[in-house]
């Protein structure tokens, strides 16, 4: 007998997504751990993704912040997509830096929810913060085991 429990199909979930996360995989994101309603990812700030101020370009932070919320919010294994995002920037990355996007589900209610989402680099300052709202759309993520 499979074992549906919710940490079980959220550990499916996360497998699944990150063998076919293309995205994750071309910026060296890297998933740490994922339940329900929860994910936390990190990145290391390579020379490629700094821009002409020698900080981390926005987009990277935002990249790291909205895969962490795409992992915590298909974590129940129900196909959920952004339906908006936004971001602030507090402090910049650097050039080295390693940052760790956590993600919590803070409110879910028929087809939506809400998200927020911490950036942090190594040293614990806060370079993100990062609200999703989501909408859950037809069908699983993966397919799980009888």
């Amino acid at each position: 007998m499979a074992d549906h429990s919710p940490q079980h199909i959220a550990d499916a979930v996360g497998r699944g997504m990150y063998e076919r996360d293309y995205c994750a995989h071309a910026h060296g994101i890297e998933l740490l751990e994922i339940a329900p309603g929860y994910a936390r990812m990190s990145m290391t700030v390579r020379k490629d993704m700094v821009n002409g101020h020698h900080t981390c370009h926005g987009g990277m932070t935002f990249t790291l912040a909205d895969t962490a919320f795409a992992y915590a919010c298909n974590a129940n294994n129900e196909a959920t997509v952004a339906a908006s995002c936004h971001i602030s920037y507090p402090a910049p990355g650097r050039l080295g830096d390693t940052l760790t996007a956590e993600c919590r589900e803070v409110h879910r209610k028929g087809r939506n929810g809400v998200y927020d989402c911490i950036v942090t680099n190594q040293d614990g300052a806060t370079v993100g913060i990062f609200r999703g709202m989501s909408a859950t759309v037809k069908g699983a993520v993966v397919a799980l085991p009888e």
